[in-house]
């Protein structure tokens, strides 16, 4: 009896040797194993979450200032940009003028020393295709263009205003007390040089201000020039509004 007993012991401590003990135990430690890497899963996906979440505020807060940024620009003048760099611009000069005085240097000489060479030529071949007729703005600018063209186009006699120098002496240079009227006396090259530039002025003012085609079959609602001129600035401004009424003046149906 004690002998089953025993035997039946030894049977039950004797390990498998097809490895039934060790299934057993691997079978208890898949749950756990499955289960820390869906935890973990879960961690990486939460993590993920909060920095989506992280990058839609950051998203939303620099997309807030960029359209409070636009809303001030909008309201700013069309060329505050312009005036923005000018108005920098010139602080930086008044800055360099106050170190050049204080050094004891000339500013402009200064300057033309820091511009290029090629700098100096870009800026020269654009001052020279500017174009310094702006248009007519008042009857004073246009005579002081029209002076500065003819001024530009004499070419000084050197040897005449020598022989004047002679002549003349520190009388050539007047003065507040000099008397000039009726002392001077044109000289035959310089009256034809005169007439010869009128002339050209002449044949200019023709050219801008041709005569228009005239049309024999069109209507005469004029007394002269002047008058058709003014109809026809009316014509222009008014005419679609007083078309109805014309035409029931010619039909006789006018009230």
């Amino acid at each position: 009896m004690a002998a089953a007993a025993v035997s039946s012991l030894g049977s039950l401590g004797t390990p498998d040797p097809d490895g039934g003990g060790s299934s057993g135990s691997e079978d208890e430690a898949k749950p756990g194993t499955a289960a820390a890497a869906a935890a973990q899963k879960r961690e990486e996906r939460l993590r993920k979450f909060r920095e989506l979440h992280l990058m839609r505020n950051e998203a939303r807060k620099l997309n807030h200032q960029e359209v409070v940024e636009e809303d001030k620009r909008l309201k700013l003048p069309p060329n505050w940009e312009a005036k923005k760099a000018r108005l920098e611009w010139e602080l930086k000069v008044e800055e360099k003028k106050k170190e050049c005085a204080a050094r004891g240097e000339d500013y402009e000489r200064v300057k033309l020393l820091e511009i290029s060479a090629e700098d100096a030529e870009r800026w020269e071949r654009k001052k020279k295709r500017k174009n310094p007729d702006l248009g007519f703005s008042d009857y004073a600018a246009a005579q002081l263009r029209q002076y500065q063209r003819l001024t530009r186009q004499i070419k000084p006699d050197l040897e005449q205003y020598e022989r004047l120098k002679e002549q003349y002496g520190e009388a050539l240079y007047p003065t507040s007390d000099s008397l000039l009227h009726g002392t001077h006396v044109p000289s035959k090259e310089g009256i034809d040089r005169m007439v010869a530039d009128l002339e050209k002025q002449i044949e200019k003012r023709e050219k801008y201000s041709r005569r228009r085609p005239y049309n024999d079959d069109a209507d005469i609602d004029y007394i002269n020039e002047r008058n058709a001129k003014f109809n026809k600035k009316a014509e222009r401004f008014y005419g679609k509004y007083t078309a109805e009424i014309k035409q029931n003046l010619e039909r006789g149906t006018a009230v």
